[in-house]
């Protein structure tokens, strides 16, 4: 059975395109993820990032991307050695969505897309280089939080 995703995520060309493509498929459906969910559950409490605003820009926006990816890649590597690939991803996918959780209950409920995306670039992409697919999944992801990373730099 094919999957009910568009077929650039899984085809290892073209990193740019997939690149560019990829953003909007991550971002907008968890907007609306986070937008459900905040009138489902009104006062949950949303993640909170303290400290210098521009240490907080370089945190969101460089450093979680990649180390997020470099674990996720390891998490992936070690999944695909038990689980058909499609069950990695998902496992993936819930871990991450778990793990945003402990710092705000709801995030880990909009937060599953995205790295079910950010997964799916991986083990597509691993096929051509193992760097290179941790390079796109990690891009894409940047991507996602270019826009929560400068309005939180904006506020404070």
């Amino acid at each position: 059975m094919k999957p009910a995703l568009p077929a650039f995520l899984f085809e290892p060309r073209q990193p740019a395109r997939t690149i560019l493509l990829a953003w909007p498929l991550v971002t907008l459906p968890a907007l609306g993820l986070a937008a459900f969910f905040s009138r489902l559950i009104p006062g949950a409490p949303s993640p909170v990032f303290d400290g210098d605003p521009v240490l907080v820009f370089f945190l969101i926006e460089v450093f979680a991307p990649i180390v997020e990816s470099l674990i996720m890649a390891a998490m992936l590597e070690l999944l695909l050695l038990v689980v058909p690939w499609q069950w990695a991803v998902a496992l993936s996918a819930a871990g991450w969505g778990m793990a945003h959780s402990l710092q705000a209950p709801t995030w880990g409920l909009v937060i599953w897309w995205p790295f079910l995306i950010f997964s799916i670039l991986y083990v597509t992409w691993r096929k051509r280089s193992k760097v290179g697919a941790v390079g796109i999944a990690a891009a894409v992801h940047a991507l996602n939080n270019l826009i929560p990373a400068l309005l939180l730099l904006r506020l404070a």
